[in-house]
């Protein structure tokens, strides 16, 4: 008997244990659907994403899905931290010793531990770096040239080695993503986030978007391509909708973006604030699903921009699938989505794979340990180099430039001289310890300067800084250049002639996001002082040159005629101040060409009348803002309409001189494709590079067309004089075709097209022609993203004169 009641004993212990195993395996089951077979819990990199997925709550799925925000709404199981300290982002564990140096984070996305899902980490392009227990100490990224710098270059080579450099110093700082390159179109030189795109021309943009998204990530980080799309305004940046026709679209606005996601592969596409056509961009599926991942072939991730408006369940539904940077009310309003049935968790679930396939490239969830360190010597030097290549010589009269050996002393006129804005304000600005002056870089390159202007406007930049200490920091970088001119007697200007060779005077300006203030001409100080140097300097049979510091088109025409030489030198980062001197010097031959049109006056921009849209005090909740230009964006206009330009679309002088010559088609009937051919040879007696343009004219039989578009461009080796290069181009089929909204296809018209070689829009070299026998279907896509609202595209105001 007691070996029955024994038995029976052992029997009720092995009967809870199976239930207790039982239960067991419904809870882990409950959590996932299988066991990996390295631990209880898939992981994610050796497990099937899928698997993984399946193994989140609900509360996990959104925790991927909402970036960490404040940080302090951290899914059940991980810990709160601060998102601006990646101490504890690192593994989400306390660790008794911090690193020296942690990343600056602009935005960071929850990891789940238990799933083997790390933290990512996003950055932007200012401080890398930084001591937590001493704010004094941090590594700052190499302030390179601006974005429209950059595309002035007209260098794909150039821009993918600087953005190979962008991206060794991001993952050397222990940073995943950087939130860069934007190339929204150059719509309105008012734009005050102009400098961070690269152009108003879709196939410059696309093509310097590729090679940039090609260097960064050639390191092994990701990058993010914004604003998508139609975000060319920064006043009622949240809430304007721009009205664009289905052609404009796609000709203009989405082009360069297709051309970047297909040759630069980027991890990532941010999407913009505004909406277009009635729809937040975040929250479209025809811009997302239907055109960007069904026809362009897009596989990356979609993360919204910071904290914009909208509904978070309708940006999941619309394709969007991280939402940054995460706010408590998005999970409330997605967790209740899911309750309430509004949203199909099956919807969460394919947003999440591109989630974690995004988090399996990134370095930190690869186990990469970053030295916090990089090569600061060779980057700056390449800053250097795009900084001298980005200078756009817009002025030469009698060979003022380069100096010649007599000029030893020059006087360095106006604030700008001895403060170098390296960049616009906002996200995508630079924030360099120092940048190099113009006046720095002068006295570098062995120039003496005028000591009198040197010590007077020293002390003046110096005092406007001093009274504006407590400034906060992203506003302390404009007080400078928005600070009014020092105003100098003419009494003053004509002591310093006899003491001097020469006289520069710099213009600054800044702009920056928030804020549409691209486009700020001279004011009447600045003005006098341009009159008034070159009167005097003048009247002694001395020169004047006029450097502008700008971050896009400047107005010009007023004051042109007065300065011997006008250098461009944008806004080019750190080195900006050096890469000047070693122009005006000739140690670089200039070789940038203009990546926008400068018009005469802002009343000849097309989209000056309709550009913010209803007024101010007549705004409602969602402001609209009709693109009644349609096509007809820069060039495109100026050109078609003979409007004249102080500079157009591609100029830029050279200290030397290019022949073009020999230019040859493959055929002259095109069937799918057609190479062109031409010789372009340096006729001058300097080395130098020369930037070549392929414009291309289209017969408008049955579709209105622009007089020409770029379709090609390259840029020569450094030439030696009497150097020849034989350059080439391909025009495929989508070369030659307009978007015919009513077929919602991609064709090309029957007919003689014109193939125009130049060294700008205007300065057309060469041409030939070819024939395309009949009409010819290129692609056929989605009938989409029509406006709701009929747009009108009689540019009648602007075209008094059409000649076309």
């Amino acid at each position: 008997m007691e070996v029955l009641i024994s038995k029976l004993k052992n029997m009720k212990k092995i009967v809870r244990l199976l239930l207790l195993i039982t239960i067991s395996q419904l809870f882990l089951q409950g959590c996932s659907s299988k066991k990996s077979q390295l631990g209880v819990f898939p992981q994610l990199g050796k497990d099937k994403v899928e698997d993984v997925i399946a193994a989140m709550t609900p509360e996990e799925k959104i925790a991927l899905t909402v970036g960490v925000g404040d940080g302090k709404t951290p899914p059940p199981g991980v810990p709160a931290y601060n998102p601006k300290s990646c101490i504890s982002i690192e593994d989400h564990t306390s660790s008794n010793s911090a690193p020296l140096f942690t990343p600056i984070v602009d935005g960071c996305v929850w990891g789940i531990p238990r799933l083997g899902i790390k933290s990512t980490v996003m950055g932007g392009v200012a401080i890398a770096c930084t001591n937590p227990n001493d704010s004094e100490q941090e590594i700052r990224y190499t302030a390179f040239p601006s974005e429209t710098s950059l595309a002035a270059t007209w260098n794909t080579e150039l821009i993918e080695k600087v953005g190979a450099a962008i991206g060794n110093e991001v993952i050397e700082s222990n940073v995943d993503i950087i939130l860069e390159p934007g190339l929204n179109i150059h719509r309105n030189p008012m734009c005050g986030r102009n400098f961070e795109y690269f152009s108003e021309d879709p196939l410059l943009s696309g093509k310097i978007t590729a090679a940039y998204v090609r260097g960064v990530q050639s390191q092994g980080v990701g990058t993010a391509i914004k604003h998508f799309a139609a975000n060319n305004q920064e006043t009622n940046r949240r809430s304007y909708d721009a009205l664009i026709s289905q052609r404009a679209l796609r000709e203009v606005y989405l082009r360069g973006f297709e051309i970047a996601v297909k040759e630069g592969n980027p991890w990532s596409i941010m999407t913009s604030y505004n909406k277009f056509n009635g729809y937040y961009t975040s929250e479209n599926p025809e811009l997302l699903k239907t055109v960007v991942r069904e026809e362009w072939g897009f596989d990356g991730l979609f993360m919204t921009d910071w904290d914009g408006l909208g509904s978070a369940a309708a940006k999941i539904r619309g394709g969007t699938n991280l939402l940054m940077s995460g706010s408590k009310a998005e999970v409330e309003e997605l967790m209740a989505a899911l309750k309430n049935k509004t949203l199909d968790e099956k919807e969460i679930n394919r947003s999440l794979e591109y989630v974690l396939n995004f988090k399996i490239k990134t370095p930190r969830f690869k186990g990469y340990k970053p030295s916090l360190n990089f090569d600061k010597v060779a980057h700056e030097t390449l800053a250097r180099e795009s900084a001298g290549e980005a200078i756009v010589l817009l002025k030469n009269n009698n060979a003022t430039l380069p100096f010649n050996d007599d000029v030893k002393t020059i006087a360095l006129y106006s604030k700008g001289s001895y403060y170098f804005v390296a960049s616009g304000t906002g996200s995508g600005e630079s924030k360099p310890k120092l940048s190099v002056t113009v006046n720095q870089g002068i006295k570098n390159a062995g120039f003496q300067v005028v000591k009198y202007l040197d010590d007077t406007y020293t002390n003046f930049v110096d005092t406007i800084l001093a009274n504006n200490s407590t400034v906060d920091d992203y506003f302390k970088r404009r007080i400078v250049p928005f600070h009014s001119e020092l105003n100098l007697s003419k009494a003053t200007i004509a002591q310093q002639v006899s003491g001097s060779d020469i006289a520069v005077i710099t213009i600054a300006r800044t702009g920056g996001e928030g804020h549409d203030n691209g486009y700020i001409p001279l004011d009447k100080v600045e003005r006098n002082l341009v009159r008034d140097v070159c009167d005097e300097y003048h009247a002694h049979g001395k020169k004047v040159v006029v450097v502008l510091n700008v971050g896009g088109a400047f107005e010009t025409a007023s004051w042109r005629d007065l300065p011997d030489a006008i250098l461009l030198a944008w806004q080019t980062g750190q080195q900006g101040g050096n890469a000047v001197a070693d122009v005006l010097k000739g140690d670089v031959n200039p070789s940038a060409k203009l990546p926008t049109s400068f018009p005469m006056k802002y009343e000849d921009v097309p989209s000056a009348p309709n550009f913010i849209g209803e007024p101010e005090s007549e705004k409602v909740n969602i402001n609209p803002v009709l693109y009644n230009e349609g096509i007809y964006v820069g060039y495109r206009y100026y050109d078609s309409f003979n409007v004249p330009t102080a500079y157009e679309f591609g100029y830029g002088l050279s200290y030397t001189t290019f022949e073009y010559s020999n230019l040859k088609l493959s055929s002259t009937t095109f069937a799918d494709k057609i190479n062109v051919t031409v010789t372009v040879k340096n006729t001058g007696k300097l080395p130098g590079k020369e930037v070549v343009q392929l414009y291309l004219s289209a017969p408008d039989a049955e579709i209105e067309k622009p007089i020409q578009e770029l379709k090609g461009f390259t840029k020569t080796q450094l030439l030696l004089p009497g150097e020849s290069q034989l350059l080439s181009f391909e025009l495929d089929a989508r070369s030659l075709a307009s978007f015919w909204s009513g077929m919602s296809a991609w064709v090309a018209d029957k007919g003689d097209y014109q193939v125009r070689i130049g060294s700008s829009s205007k300065d057309i070299r060469l041409q030939v022609s070819f024939t395309l026998p009949k009409v010819m279907v290129v692609e056929k896509v989605h009938d989409v993203m029509y406006p709701y609202s009929l747009l009108n595209f009689v540019l009648d105001e602007l075209t008094v004169n059409n000649n076309k």
